[in-house]
């Protein structure tokens, strides 16, 4: 996964605020407990000594997301009076937290982002035109196709779902038809690189899907997955979710993007020659260091050392502050162990790869690393 969502946090040199808060809507008096939630975690950033404005830039912010339906959070970052990134969660956090210190606390907000899955999704099913439009034009009801489809990233498509495209159409005409949405749907997924297609039908109406799929290119139809559900469930788009948002969560539960699966199989590969230089907490620093990982790999929960040391630098970061103390680096601070490895891959150019809960792969410390070679030097390294 690309960490391009997190750039906002990667630059400025803080210190920073960062709080996760339960901002679901699904409650009574949804306001009054979200603000409580933000009082108590406004305490909480005052004690650990954060400043008037930057406190006072999160507090304009929280709660912001109040058109969102269903359970969700908010991940707010704030430097020096300043909001840098505000994001909504898919899945409310566990527990609302704050933290103020010298880099932004994004790991929680990385791992709701993951697996970010480019995928599009589908709609068919069957409909009347209403009979007193049939009436003044001196036709009966006319049965007609609905088709509606819209790409999105999952799981963040949850909250930022995509522009939905809707279609009517005579079933008369549905064949004709059904080759100029083919080809409106290969180019949607082309343009939005969609790793996997979704397709909701009615149950047990075959045919309209049939026609459809018969139209699509070979590589979108080796991609897709057909699911059935009560005619017209869940496609109208008045309700503010993702378009068939629970097909689209059973299809892709436990996958690993492309790029992710990419990743892996180096991983096995590079793990069965190199093994200390891939897993643990050492490895992954190492190759932090040395601007080598192109992608580090976590299993949550890891079980990584309390703290790791910083400093200025996109690759200042060590098991110690001895070690960065070696290479003049300034500005050595103590940080939380997942914070200062996520900063430190964000500020190097590597991606993130987070297992899913039942792979099995074993990590030392829950924590693996890709490596990048750039030159024959950097194997002769290992």
């Amino acid at each position: 996964m690309k960490l391009s969502f997190l750039h906002p946090l990667a630059n400025e040199p803080g210190p920073w605020a960062s709080a996760y808060l339960d901002t679901s809507r699904d409650i009574d008096d949804p306001d009054r407990a979200i603000g409580l939630r933000w009082r108590h975690q406004r305490d909480a950033l005052r004690a650990q000594g954060a400043d008037p404005a930057t406190v006072a830039a999160l507090e304009a912010v929280v709660g912001t997301d109040r058109d969102l339906p269903g359970p969700h959070g908010q991940a707010l970052f704030a430097t020096r009076g300043h909001i840098a990134l505000t994001d909504e969660l898919p899945e409310p956090p566990a527990r609302d937290t704050a933290r103020y210190g010298g880099l932004p606390d994004a790991m929680p907000l990385a791992l709701q982002h993951a697996p970010d899955i480019a995928y599009l999704a589908v709609a068919l099913t069957r409909t009347v035109q209403p009979r007193s439009t049939s009436q003044e034009n001196g036709q009966g009801p006319v049965d007609q196709a609905l088709i509606a489809y819209e790409t999105g990233r999952w799981p963040t498509s949850r909250t930022t779902p995509g522009q939905r495209t809707t279609h009517l159409v005579p079933l008369e005409e549905w064949q004709h038809a059904a080759r100029r949405y083919a080809a409106e749907l290969a180019d949607l997924a082309d343009r939005n690189q969609a790793e996997t297609v979704v397709l909701r039908r009615d149950t047990g109406d075959a045919w309209l899907s049939g026609v459809l799929v018969n139209r699509l290119p070979i590589d979108l139809q080796n991609s897709l997955t057909v699911v059935e559900d009560d005619p017209d469930t869940g496609i109208r788009g008045d309700d503010g979710r993702a378009l068939v948002e629970e097909h689209v969560a059973d299809v892709l539960h436990g996958r690993l993007s492309k790029a992710d699966r990419r990743h892996m199989d180096v991983f096995h590969t590079q793990r069965a020659r190199h093994p200390t230089r891939s897993e643990g907490t050492g490895a992954v620093v190492s190759a932090l260091q040395r601007g080598q990982a192109q992608a580090v790999l976590v299993r949550p929960p890891t079980a990584l050392p309390e703290r790791l040391w910083t400093a200025t630098e996109p690759n200042q970061i060590a098991l110690s502050a001895a070690e960065l103390e070696v290479f003049g680096a300034i500005g050595l601070r103590e940080e939380p162990a997942d914070t200062a490895l996520l900063h430190a891959a964000l500020r190097t150019g590597a991606e993130l790869v987070v297992l899913p809960p039942d792979d099995d792969t074993p990590l030392a410390d829950g924590v693996g690393v890709v490596l990048r070679y750039r030159d024959v030097a950097d194997l002769v390294l290992l």
